[in-house]
């Protein structure tokens, strides 16, 4: 018989981000994701304007959250581009403060994400993540990632151990993730928080001629690959939720 104190073995929630293409939403659905990401940040070589992620969020099918994301933009703009996308998360990537996330999502009409930068190296363990959950308290998760110069994780991954041990939110684990470190990463976070999900998108890109990633191209077959290790973890978190503790 189960031990009632075991808590039901959790499944990670899986978003693909800076889609382009309709090939690439359609591969994102076909390998399991639970979301799909927009970039509404014209700087960005993944960005698209309010009418395409609109066209391309109307491939979804059920239970599949096109999530909108944002850099500094101003609530009017968010707003105007929300409304083209019906039942969108909004994700917020800048300098808002959480008064701004708040009125930009219409007063709690909307759920939104709030990206926390963690910094790189050592620094990561001067970041008061439980702090910095608690001023963003309304939002729906806290996304952790990498502080690069500009806005983004530009692919880098910072220092998971430094985390706090215990953060009392949900916390989505981003920048620098790859097929090849999502189990990794998944085993160490998510002891720490209430629950966790994970955010890739340079890391399921497909490779150019000199070997870097297209921006904005996926590859399908790294995205299965990228869900077939999220889902290793969850196998051995079901086995043990908390074996993976000494992580910390």
């Amino acid at each position: 018989m189960k031990d009632p104190a075991t808590p039901p073995a959790a499944r990670t929630r899986i978003k693909i981000c800076g889609l382009t293409r309709e090939d690439d939403v359609d591969a994102t659905v076909a390998a399991g994701a639970d979301a799909v990401g927009f970039v509404l940040y014209a700087p960005s070589a993944r960005a698209v304007a309010p009418a395409r992620a609109a066209a391309l969020a109307r491939r979804l099918p059920p239970f599949v959250t096109p999530v909108l994301l944002f850099v500094n933009e101003s609530v009017e703009n968010v707003l105007a581009a929300s409304a083209l996308v019906p039942g969108a998360s909004v994700q917020f990537h800048g300098d808002e403060s959480a008064q701004d996330c708040w009125a930009a999502t219409g007063c709690g009409a909307r759920s939104y994400l709030r990206a926390a930068r963690i910094p790189l190296g050592d620094a990561a363990a001067r970041f008061d993540l439980v702090e910095y959950a608690l001023n963003h308290s309304r939002a729906q998760a806290i996304v952790l990632d990498a502080h690069v110069d500009g806005y983004g994780g530009g692919g880098k991954a910072f220092n998971w151990s430094l985390l706090p041990p215990s953060v009392d939110a949900h916390l989505v684990l981003s920048g620098g993730l790859t097929p090849a470190n999502v189990t990794d990463g998944i085993l160490q976070v998510r002891p720490r928080c209430k629950t966790l999900a994970v955010d890739v998108s340079s890391g399921v890109e497909a490779d150019g001629p000199d070997g870097k990633p297209r921006r904005g191209t996926k590859d399908a077959e790294k995205i299965q690959r990228f869900v077939a290790a999220v889902r290793a973890a969850d196998a051995q978190l079901a086995k043990n939720p908390h074996a993976f503790l000494s992580a910390t």
